[in-house]
């Protein structure tokens, strides 16, 4: 393979100019910043060298081939080892834009942003993210491989992680399922500095890594000192790269700040800029000119520059294997294509399941529904649960595969009891050419929250699956029921959560996370909903709009306004018949998801919710947010309790007598004033 093969020697004097630009140009820009972390990139200065200019594959004048190399960067807080490379090797970076590293409106922010710079794959901030998105990248390039051949996919993803990355429980789930599967195609490089930002690791942290990997069936490579010692390093990476059936870490112990004279392997190194002292006489010791700043000599920079382009003959040969593709089976080029670009086939929307009124669907059953009929026609998705795959209606059909160990054709996956690691895996995996989705129950979407913000600010397109949605499910109890998520979910910027009241709103809140951007979290039912009558016929416009009117008032104009979302909705309507049997107009509407009706023009809200027109919602979680749209709330301000899932809605307000009940006291309260 290309990418395994050595590109032969250099000049060993440009290569150590080379590698002590990186270092003056992270030392200096953090000290300029007055903030940032410059230890780490003036260890790894060699390490990163070696990654870009020996080993990986990729164009800099096309930073989204999808058969490049992918270099993350999970100890995010490195970022201008990132970055100097970035600039370095011509990927849109400029001097100037080194200079203003953590600056307002600059494109080098304190942690790489995807996608904010150019050449950065993955957001990496907090810690063990990037290393469970690595795992991500490398089963989305193993399952493509294995669907569509080794000629359009066959690369490898390589990954920086620190002690940080290794402590946070994140990691330990991606390793896990990592190795289990045999992911070969990842190599991941761990810093062994031993210094956090408190001291010394060895004040929290005795692990042995080696066992650890071993333990989770990785490939161990040993280095040991060799941080500056470039064959060595190339060596080590040759060797994780050459093993293909499972993946390789590689231990590499390096001294934090080298080659500073008074801060190597000290915390100061870790997060503090130098001083402009310290720095002289780093630069002194690199034999630089010590009073120069950003410094980076015109035949350093071209030296990179050329090695910035030297793929574009391999890009240009997998541009022909894909062409020829095209043409020879044009059915499989236009699944590849779908899966890169993160849509349907043309006309998939068809494939879309409906569901008759009277039909009682519980709202999983119609996800795992719509899931098994768009499968064939979205090529993209594949995911599974966190050992609850049937539980929350991410189960696919059997003719789908399932991913095991050295088997990556399927489309389903079985993540086990990983719900961080879950989430983080399948935004690796969402901007490695697939359409993730994941479940698990709404309650354990706390665990996952950090792989969710990230999403959320990355515009990550995955979809979050998250069943037994509401006290409804039931026995399991305050433990297990869910009332303060959705209102934290619907706080977060970036994301669609979508709770849909039926079956056919279920296969809607589909449609709209395969034809938009970013994520959604998709918020179902364990108990079964009636499919209510208007949805037919409503939901696919209603859905893609945030919220609709669903059953209309008579006369015209209505006296109170019943707003639900998911379960709830079904008793907003019941409560509807009983109102207009007592002479009461009253409009329902189904709001499944606030964000994209928050981003309606205000005349086109007012269609919906008609100004002046008294509001009570109608949902079995928190009231908090509740405000904005309504007069008055039926809602849960406590956890719940165990008990069958009717009685526990029952008990606590979500009947239809109720809801009749609070419309008439709002009514009342409103003639009073």
């Amino acid at each position: 393979m290309a990418a395994v093969e050595s590109t032969g020697s250099v000049p060993g004097d440009i290569e150590t100019r080379g590698i002590n630009v990186i270092r003056g140009l992270s030392m200096d820009a953090v000290q300029k910043a007055n903030s940032g972390h410059p230890g780490t990139p003036m260890a790894l200065a060699p390490l990163a060298h070696v990654l870009w200019t020996r080993v990986m594959k990729f164009d800099a004048a096309d930073p989204h081939w999808p058969d490049r190399d992918r270099f993350v960067l999970s100890n995010g807080h490195a970022s201008m080892l990132l970055y100097s490379l970035l600039y370095l090797t011509g990927f849109g970076l400029e001097l100037s834009d080194i200079e203003q590293f953590r600056q307002w409106g600059s494109r080098t922010p304190g942690h790489p942003e995807y996608p904010h710079t150019p050449g950065v794959e993955l957001t990496t901030g907090p810690l063990g993210q990037g290393i469970a998105n690595s795992v991500g990248l490398a089963l989305a390039e193993a399952n493509l491989r294995e669907r569509f051949g080794p000629g359009l996919t066959d690369h490898h993803v390589f990954a920086i992680c620190g002690d940080g990355d290794l402590e946070e429980g994140v990691s330990h789930e991606a390793a896990s399922l990592a190795g289990h599967l045999g992911l070969g195609r990842l190599v991941a490089i761990y810093d062994d500095n031993h210094i956090t930002i408190d001291g010394p690791t060895e004040l929290s942290l005795t692990d042995d890594a080696v066992l650890r990997f071993r333990g989770y069936g990785w490939h161990v490579v040993e280095v040991g000192e060799a941080a500056n010692d470039l064959d060595a390093l190339e060596r080590a990476i040759r060797e994780g790269m050459a093993e293909a059936d499972r993946p390789s870490v590689i231990v590499l112990r390096s001294h934090i700040g080298y080659p500073s004279p008074n801060f190597t392997d000290t915390s100061k190194a870790h997060g503090e800029a130098l001083g402009e002292d310290e720095i002289r006489a780093v630069k002194t010791i690199l034999d630089m000119p010590p009073d120069e700043h950003f410094i980076a000599p015109d035949d350093v920079v071209a030296w990179y520059r050329d090695i910035g382009v030297r793929g574009r003959a391999q890009r240009e040969a997998w541009e022909q294997r894909r062409d020829a593709m095209r043409k020879a089976e044009p059915a499989m080029a236009e699944d590849y294509a779908a899966c890169i670009e993160g849509r349907g086939i043309e006309g998939w929307e068809s494939k879309l399941p409906s569901w008759s009124p009277g039909d009682s669907v519980a709202t999983r059953s119609a996800c795992s529904d719509t899931l098994d009929a768009i499968t064939d026609v979205v090529p993209g998705l594949v995911g599974g649960g966190a050992d609850l795959t049937g539980n929350t209606g991410t189960k696919l059909l059997a003719d789908a595969g399932v991913i095991g160990t050295h088997d990556f054709r399927g489309r389903q996956i079985h993540f086990g009891i990983r719900e961080h690691g879950m989430g983080a895996i399948m935004n690796g995996m969402a901007v490695g050419g697939l359409l993730p989705f994941g479940g698990t129950f709404f309650v354990f979407s706390d665990y996952m929250r950090g792989a969710v913000r990230v999403a959320a600010l990355s515009g990550y397109k995955t979809a979050f699956v998250w069943s037994h949605d509401s006290i409804g499910l039931g026995e399991d109890g305050p433990t297990h029921q869910p009332v303060e998520q959705l209102a934290a979910m619907r706080a977060m910027p970036g994301i669609r959560v979508i709770r849909p009241a039926d079956a056919n709103e279920t296969a809607e809140a589909w449609r709209v996370h395969v034809n938009n951007d970013g994520p959604s979290a998709i918020i179902l039912t364990r108990q079964k909903l009636p499919v209510l009558a208007a949805t037919g016929d409503r939901a696919e416009r209603g859905v893609a709009r945030g919220a609709y009117v669903l059953v209309d008032e008579e006369p015209a104009g209505p006296d109170i306004v019943l707003v639900g979302t998911g379960s709830e909705v079904q008793l907003c309507v019941g409560a509807h018949d009983v109102l207009a049997s007592r002479g009461v107009s009253a409009r329902v509407v189904s709001m499944p998801c606030w964000e994209l009706f928050a981003a309606l023009p205000d005349d086109e809200q007012a269609e919906v919710f008609p100004p002046g027109a008294l509001t009570l919602a109608v949902e079995a979680a928190s009231t908090f947010g509740w405000e904005r749209y309504a007069d008055d709330t039926i809602g849960i301000d406590h956890f719940g309790a165990s008990a069958p899932g009717d009685v526990a809605m029952r008990e606590m307000g979500f009947t239809v007598d109720n809801v009749v009940a609070r419309a008439e006291a709002l009514l009342a309260l409103e003639e009073d004033e």
